[in-house]
């Protein structure tokens, strides 16, 4: 499984926009936080900067919505140029329905889970999703610490992707770093969303590449890889 480093604006300059996307050249996606001040207590960007970013670069767009009713907005985001759409189940009337509409539309369906939201519940949505996302902290704001008591339930996702023979891709999101990545690799994540450890960086370019390299020599020596 390849190693995705995906870059959250989140911790860029909102008046530079265009520019810090340019910054981390290297990076698989660039992570846009989208958050309504409602669902978290949080207000970012919406349609309208999305479609703008969309146009500025040329690293798709990976939108995590931490909004309410996804179910009304999520294809908005499509539109507007995202290349894959999160929601979150917690915030989601019908998320089979809403990652069907996701895919219809031409992008890959993710959904999100807050910490204390189980994976078990929805073991039979996975084959519905294109990627699991897995919270290490509790969404809303940007530089909070990682939740490494998140490492086991990172373990089970995997566990039941393995288990349903999924090609379904697991990110991480919060309080990855260079001190943290390794371990959600090891545990089996392999797309990780970083915020202030790429943009509060020197060179954000380096650190992707350092990120990257972290993550692939973790997974190398990963059970669940090995086993893959």
């Amino acid at each position: 499984m390849a190693v995705q480093i995906n870059p959250s604006i989140l911790s860029a300059d909102f008046a530079r926009l265009a520019e810090e996307a340019k910054a981390v050249q290297g990076a698989d996606w660039l992570h846009v936080d989208v958050m309504d001040n409602h669902f978290v207590p949080n207000l970012t960007l919406g349609v309208p900067v999305v479609e703008s970013l969309a146009r500025a670069t040329d690293t798709p767009l990976d939108c995590h919505l931490m909004i309410e009713n996804p179910d009304r907005w999520a294809p908005q985001y499509v539109e507007a140029g995202a290349s894959s759409v999160t929601f979150h189940v917690e915030a989601a009337a019908a998320p089979v329905r809403l990652a069907r509409e996701i895919r219809a539309k031409g992008a890959r369906a993710s959904m999100a889970l807050k910490p204390a939201t189980p994976i078990e519940p929805y073991e039979d949505l996975l084959p519905e999703l294109d990627m699991l996302l897995v919270m290490t902290v509790e969404p809303g704001f940007g530089g909070q610490a990682f939740l490494d008591i998140m490492l086991p339930k990172i373990r089970r996702t995997r566990e039941l992707i393995k288990k349903h023979g999924l090609q379904l891709w697991l990110q991480v999101d919060g309080g990855v770093s260079a001190s943290t990545i390794e371990q959600c690799a090891d545990a089996g994540a392999d797309v990780f969303v970083a915020g202030s450890a790429v943009y509060g960086a020197s060179d954000p370019a380096e650190a992707v590449r350092a990120l990257r390299t972290q993550a692939e020599a973790a997974t190398a020596k990963a059970s669940w890889a090995c086993d893959h």
